[in-house]
C-alpha cells in the first residue's frame, strides 16, 4: 500500500485470499450475483465516477483481499529516476501500479504478487523499479540503488 495514504480505507486488504471457506462449484446457488460494491450506485454517479479509496466495497471482492503473502520479491520504486512513462502501470497484470493525473506515486502491495512485469516494461537506465526480497526496507532497497550504465565508446 502507498505510504501516501492513496488506498486506506477500513476494508483495505482486510481479508486474506484463500483463507475463506471454499465451495464446490455445484453448491454455488444457480443465478447468484457477487456485486462489487455494498449498495447499488447509478451510473452516472456511481463508482467509475469515484476514486477507488472513495469506493465502498463488499466483501467479495478483490479489493477487500490481500495478497501479499504470496510474494517472496517485490518491487520497489525510485521516483528520483522515474520519467513517468506509465509503462509499468498498462502493463501491470494487478494494476498494483498507483498512478494519479499521469504520474506514478507508489505500488499497492496489498495486491502485487511480484511477478517483475513492472521491471521488465521499465524504460529507464538504470530502472525507476527493481525487484527485492519481500523483507527488505525500501530505504535499504534505495540505498542500494544502481549507478546510471555509461555507454561503452566505440
Amino acid at each position: 500500500m502507498s505510504d501516501k495514504g492513496v488506498l486506506a480505507t477500513d476494508k483495505r486488504g482486510i481479508r486474506e485470499l484463500g483463507a475463506e471457506k471454499k465451495v464446490g462449484w455445484d453448491e454455488v446457488p444457480q443465478g447468484v450475483v457477487l456485486n462489487s460494491f455494498e449498495e447499488m450506485l447509478d451510473p452516472k454517479h456511481g463508482a467509475a465516477s469515484l476514486k477507488p479509496e472513495e469506493r465502498t466495497y463488499s466483501d467479495f471482492n478483490s479489493f477487500t483481499a490481500t495478497v501479499a503473502s504470496w510474494r517472496v520479491i517485490k518491487p520497489v520504486y525510485n521516483r528520483d529516476i522515474c520519467i513517468d512513462c506509465q509503462n509499468c502501470w498498462v502493463w501491470c497484470p494487478d494494476t498494483s501500479i498507483i498512478s494519479r493525473d499521469k504520474q506514478m506515486i507508489g505500488i499497492d502491495y496489498d495486491h502485487c504478487k511480484g511477478c517483475g512485469v513492472c521491471v521488465e516494461v521499465c524504460p529507464t537506465n538504470p530502472k525507476s523499479l527493481l525487484m527485492f526480497g519481500e523483507s527488505m526496507d525500501g530505504d535499504e532497497a534505495l540505498a542500494g540503488w544502481p549507478e546510471k550504465k555509461k555507454k561503452e565508446k566505440k
